[in-house]
């Protein structure tokens, strides 16, 4: 994998087969409206952020307590010019036991610095990553996507204020 492409990591007081269970656990921590399976090779489930952003994501690779690997088909971007800018990458999970614990090694292959929607996907991915999943793993409740949330509201929570648009 090429250093340009997002990477968050986090560490867990949990072991590698808990923090993979929990990653499996979408809805816990990314989006509570997603539809679908999410944890065999092959599965396949639909995200949304209503109006601003969809994909279906595919386990390709899936190895108990050490790898978990989808690939992003569907995508659209509403807020960018290359609406599919996600189209054809990969999201990785790379579990590692540190210290009695797991270091959780996310990386987003096709993400890179130069992308239109770097800075805005980066911000809400490190959130997830290193503040939901990292809650849903040792407390047990995460802070996905909501069913009652807007993409203005998610735009808030990850620091992208600047593409909140006024109202009227």
């Amino acid at each position: 994998m090429s250093d340009n492409n997002f990477t968050a990591t986090t560490t867990v007081d949990a072991t590698p087969q808990a923090a993979f269970a929990a990653i499996n656990n979408v809805r816990g921590w990314w989006n509570e409206t997603i539809e679908g399976a999410t944890g065999a090779v092959g599965d396949s489930y639909h995200f949304e952020v209503p109006g601003a952003h969809r994909c279906t994501m595919t386990t390709t690779e899936s190895i108990p307590g050490k790898r978990l690997v989808w690939h992003v088909t569907d995508a659209y971007i509403s807020f960018i010019a290359d609406t599919t800018e996600w189209e054809g990458t990969d999201v990785v999970f790379d579990l590692t036991e540190r210290d009695g614990g797991t270091e959780i090694r996310f990386t987003h292959v096709g993400l890179r610095p130069a992308d239109e929607c770097y800075e805005v996907c980066a911000n809400a991915w490190g959130g997830y990553i290193t503040k939901s999943l990292y809650e849903l793993i040792t407390t047990g409740t995460g802070d996905p996507f909501r069913t009652d949330s807007t993409f203005d509201s998610e735009l808030l929570e990850h620091g992208n204020t600047d593409l909140v648009k006024p109202r009227p």
